[in-house]
């Protein structure tokens, strides 16, 4: 399926491939048997692969990035493709459409993937509903944001009430900041705007019975030193850990040729030109936390050694997309195998 859905990429354009493969998915995932044959056909188990990480158990250190899952919809059906975790969103508090189509488009010469779908979602309720059908079995993390009409100052509110109604149904939040999909990006640059941001989701979670841990999204444009900011605030609040990172808005060193580039226009790189900048992303955050906080690496995993870079780099997790895209469903166990193998 996935293969077919590559090879008719160009054609029927690269978010129309995606959404009909969590379609297809989702309806394959209700057939009787169809996740125990996936599960067969494509899960890695072995106990060397096992994690805890933030006081939740792991069955393996690969997750599904934010982005795939928008919504909820394919949660167990992605567990069942052999991924450790799920990270769904990111999740507004109402439903918005994102920027206009088209808005996805692969750079197969570079091994990328041009996108500026900006936060499309279906608002939390939807979403609430989705996980309740039966995505169980799995780690779900919940990448959180605002919605586009909302002012920068009223931001922790939006953040505050997905995080409020969803908190009972999923295992862990990552508070996106670094928004690159977006034509008018939200990305709040001071430590005084984000801890606004994340104070009222501690204070929340201080007066619930469960932990949910809390993660930062950070992306890989930010400067050196707006890197340490953010790995600042994480050990100096009880934030639990940071993702590394986001897309790219710099399209610089590719090799697609400049007039495809333009035709395509703005938007976030992902994929194989990322790879050397999230790697040096995580050993930062690494290095300035001492190794004390878990790190969750993600952009451009497109091979298992990539997985295996990021991992020595100081990642306790990673998380995959494009290279999901390019290499197909084999991928998560590949690079499970790959691991048990360096172990």
């Amino acid at each position: 399926m996935f293969r077919v859905l590559s090879f008719l990429s160009p054609l029927i354009g690269a978010e129309r491939s995606h959404d009909i493969a969590v379609v297809l998915l989702h309806w394959l995932g209700k057939v009787p048997g169809a996740k125990w044959l996936m599960r067969k056909l494509y899960t890695v188990e072995s106990p060397e692969l096992e994690r805890e990480v933030f006081g939740i158990h792991f069955r393996n250190p690969i997750g599904m990035a934010a982005g795939f899952d928008r919504n909820g919809e394919i949660i167990s059906e992605l567990g069942a493709l052999g991924f450790g975790f799920v990270e769904i969103g990111t999740v507004t508090p109402n439903q918005q459409a994102g920027n206009p189509k088209p808005r996805v488009f692969r750079l197969d010469d570079d091994k990328a993937i041009i996108n500026r779908v900006g936060l499309s979602s279906q608002g939390f309720e939807r979403v609430i509903s989705n996980i309740r059908e039966g995505n169980k079995g799995v780690v779900i993390g919940c990448n959180i944001g605002k919605n586009s009409t909302t002012a920068p100052e009223d931001a922790p509110h939006d953040y505050l009430r997905v995080f409020r109604n969803l908190y009972q149904y999923v295992d862990y939040f990552t508070v996106n900041v670094s928004y690159n999909t977006s034509f008018k990006q939200y990305v709040p640059r001071t430590r005084e705007s984000i801890i606004s941001i994340l104070e009222p989701l501690f204070d929340f979670r201080r007066g619930q019975n469960q932990y949910r841990p809390i993660l930062l999204k950070i992306s890989p444009d930010l400067s050196n030193e707006d890197i340490d900011m953010m790995t600042d605030i994480m050990v100096d609040t009880p934030l639990d850990g940071i993702v590394a990172t986001n897309g790219t808005a710099r399209h610089t060193g590719l090799v697609t040729d400049s007039e495809t580039l333009k035709r395509f226009g703005a938007g976030a790189v992902t994929g194989k030109p990322l790879t050397a900048r999230s790697v040096e992303v995580v050993r930062r955050v690494y290095k300035r936390s001492n190794g004390t906080y878990p790190i969750i690496g993600v952009g451009g995993i497109m091979t298992a050694a990539d997985a295996k870079a990021m991992l020595d780099a100081g990642a306790t997790l990673v998380q995959i997309y494009t290279g999901y895209v390019y290499n197909g469903p084999n991928f998560v166990g590949d690079i499970c195998k790959e691991l048990i193998n360096k172990q």
